[in-house]
């Protein structure tokens, strides 16, 4: 049976959606179709005049991004926030990271929440879905990746690692922090200095930080 596609909207999301991988069907503008109509296609008032329908989003596979020479990578550990997921990898792409890496189970998909966010960002990044994160971790490892994961309570910081060769950087979900199977497949866990009053950055926050260290180291 033929999949129904995938709506997306927002400018640069729809702009991107038609410069990327996917073949966009259909593309719904303002004033041709009214205000109204695309926030019944979308489900949102967020459209910014533009609703798309697209083919469903083409998951990449994990195992091919391991074969990347050199490659920085970003595994998401049941991130459930679509905003979130699509908050990494627009800062994932930008940073020139080869992919990311999240459990088919328990974690955020791409959505039209996360188009949104990314700024079309999933357009050009791969993303691929794995069953066992912590296995595909010690398949990385194997392959002559290094793990580093983020943890608030870490003693280490980012800059004081190498993140200048094959690196995944792992981040856990919202509110729990990395898992301890997942924390375990790491070759060590950093965390950013805090020099303020709150505990921790959301994780798309210190995504970020930790991606723009390794592009500096790189």
């Amino acid at each position: 049976m033929e999949s129904t596609g995938q709506i997306i909207y927002g400018r640069r999301p729809v702009e991107e959606a038609e410069r990327g991988r996917r073949r966009v069907r259909r593309v719904y503008r303002s004033p041709d179709t009214s205000a109204e109509e695309l926030e019944r296609l979308c489900g949102s008032p967020d459209h910014q005049g533009v609703v798309a329908e697209a083919d469903p989003y083409p998951y990449a596979d994990p195992r091919a991004l391991l074969g990347r020479e050199g490659a920085l990578l970003v595994a998401l550990d049941q991130v459930q926030d679509p905003r979130n997921l699509g908050a990494v990898c627009r800062s994932a792409e930008f940073a020139g990271a080869a992919g990311v890496v999240v459990p088919e189970r328990r974690s955020a998909e791409v959505t039209a929440v996360a188009c949104k966010t990314s700024a079309g960002a999933v357009e050009h990044l791969d993303i691929a879905h794995v069953r066992n994160l912590a296995a595909w971790l010690a398949e990385a490892k194997a392959a002559g990746f290094w793990i580093w994961g983020a943890d608030a309570k870490a003693e280490q910081a980012p800059w004081d690692v190498d993140l200048g060769g094959p690196t995944v950087l792992v981040f856990g979900g919202e509110g729990k922090g990395l898992r301890p199977r997942v924390a375990s497949a790491c070759d060590g866990l950093v965390a950013l200095p805090r020099g303020g009053r709150v505990e921790s950055l959301n994780v798309s926050a210190a995504a970020s930080a930790l991606l723009f260290e390794a592009a500096r180291q790189r």
